[in-house]
């Protein structure tokens, strides 16, 4: 099974609401996505993705054979940070647990310092997130600290966890 990460297309709709439409997987995501998630609100996503500056956002569907299982973006940062991108990402339920997000996370972070000026790609995966942060340690990134009392989630005051990966 083949892994890989492409352009997002308008026709990834269904699969992105199939796998966004799951609390599991949005309490463990930034807020601003609605819930339920619609095949409209992929819709939107996905256009807002592909008319956005290519040069500093980096978005792209996780795939299996072919078959969106999730997404992951890198974001440049702007100002003395210009130089540094935030990544973000997620895959659907049935599909955790098998090295597919490490897999992406390889990819993507090969493309951003194979194609940009980026030397430091990092994520701020919340503290109890085990999974995410075990992801993000098998491709290579450095864990530098704990955010404290970074976030509020769900009514709920939560860590947060530092990770980068710079450039060699």
């Amino acid at each position: 099974m083949s892994v890989s990460i492409r352009k997002w297309r308008i026709d990834d709709r269904f699969a992105l609401a199939e796998n966004l439409n799951n609390p599991k997987i949005l309490n463990n995501l930034r807020d601003g996505l609605p819930y339920p998630y619609t095949e409209q609100d992929a819709e939107e996503f996905i256009r807002a993705m592909l008319s956005s500056d290519e040069n500093n956002t980096f978005a792209f569907a996780i795939t299996l054979n072919e078959k969106v299982i999730g997404s992951i973006g890198v974001f440049q940062q702007d100002n003395i940070h210009s130089q540094t991108a935030e990544m973000g990402y997620y895959i659907g339920e049935s599909y955790w647990g098998n090295g597919y997000v490490t897999s992406a996370i390889i990819q993507v972070c090969r493309y951003v310092f194979e194609n940009t000026d980026i030397i430091r790609i990092f994520a701020e995966p919340f503290a109890h997130n085990i999974a995410s942060c075990r992801a993000l340690e098998k491709a290579g990134f450095q864990y530098e600290g704990t955010l404290r009392s970074n976030a509020v989630k769900n009514g709920n005051v939560v860590d947060m966890k530092m990770y980068a990966l710079v450039r060699e």
